[in-house]
């Protein structure tokens, strides 16, 4: 399955996975981060995925690969329980006439699919969630309980949709008249690419005008702010509680760590990478790690920081009437001081 090399006792029987301090007889484990490598003698675990400069003094059973991570996370499919509804229509589930879903999808109970929406073969919609008009959701599809996909998206094949987001939900567009807002419709769509994963309480604005787009293999975490018009490209990462405004668009990828927020209008090329808390506030053309802000320090140096963070125009005026006078002094050495 992983394309390993077996070093051991092939007849060793693995009935669980777990980590290198909680692993167990008959359990799996692995070894990513060197920062664990000391529980690598102590670990109860049957067996371990190891690369190979740490598989060379390892007495137990291993599995070498260069990527024990990723052959963790191929490992790992064989034992989720995540329970497998059988396919049908709950006989709670409320589904419009004009619905088209494959025989082979599975409508959980109290459910709500709407007139002209489409459901490929494969697909699960979990208990309660939402699936509004003239929607179409390709193959194996899995939209989480409580999820509400709005009217007129479009969702590709083996898109993981978790509870609580919102995916099609209006852009936050409104003219000012003399002081009162004024509601612009939001007419455009959601179009989400294959092999999405899309984080709980999650929320993706439908278009404006045009549509806002997930390209293949975005995966987004929890309690991401995607506004209207926005672009990701294929196989970004985007990490929890970031922000990103309106008509921005982001390159192939890309790595957004934890609440970054981004102004709108702007644009990251590829291959870039923003640092948590990051404030993006103007396109990036090169690729590369970009960070902004200050690390945590202790409070008393905090303090200190920031008042000389509040100084820092005033030594920028002293430090330029400096360099003018030295330079001054260079081309007349013999002017009094």
């Amino acid at each position: 399955m992983l394309g390993a090399e077996l070093r051991g006792d092939p007849s060793c029987q693995i009935s669980g996975i777990n980590t290198l301090a909680l692993a167990e007889a008959g359990q799996i484990s692995f070894l990513a981060n060197p920062l664990y490598r000391t529980a690598l003698a102590s670990t109860a675990a049957s067996a371990v995925i190891l690369r190979p400069a740490d598989a060379a003094g390892f007495a137990g059973n291993a599995l070498v690969l260069a990527n024990p991570y990723l052959g963790y996370a191929r490992l790992a499919s064989l034992f989720d329980r995540t329970p497998q509804p059988s396919a049908g229509i709950h006989a709670s589930a409320v589904v419009s006439h004009t619905a088209r879903v494959d025989a082979s999808a599975a409508i959980g109970p109290l459910s709500v699919i709407g007139d002209e929406v489409e459901i490929g073969p494969g697909t699960v919609v979990e208990a309660g969630a939402v699936v509004q008009a003239r929607t179409v959701i390709g193959r194996d599809v899995r939209i989480r309980a409580n999820a509400v996909i709005y009217h007129d998206c479009i969702l590709g094949d083996r898109v993981n949709i978790h509870s609580g987001a919102i995916i099609g939900g209006d852009g936050f567009g409104f003219a000012n008249d003399a002081g009162r807002w004024v509601k612009i419709a939001q007419v455009g769509r959601v179009v989400i690419h294959d092999d999405v994963d899309i984080g709980a309480n999650t929320t993706v604005d439908r278009g404006a005008l045009g549509d806002t787009v997930i390209r293949e293999g975005v995966i987004i975490d929890n309690q991401v702010q995607i506004a209207h018009n926005v672009v990701i490209g294929a196989h970004t990462a985007i990490a929890a509680c970031c922000g990103i405004a309106g008509s921005s668009r982001i390159g192939a990828y890309c790595v957004l760590a934890g609440g970054v927020g981004m102004a709108g209008h702007i644009e990251l090329c590829d291959r870039v990478h923003v640092t948590g808390m990051t404030m993006v506030t103007k396109s990036i053309t090169e690729p590369g790690s970009y960070s902004s802000g200050t690390a945590m320090q202790p409070t008393d140096r905090w303090k200190r920081t920031a008042v000389r963070m509040r100084q820092i125009d005033e030594m920028s005026r002293r430090l330029r009437e400096i360099e003018a006078a030295l330079g001054q002094l260079r081309q007349n050495p013999d002017a009094d001081a």
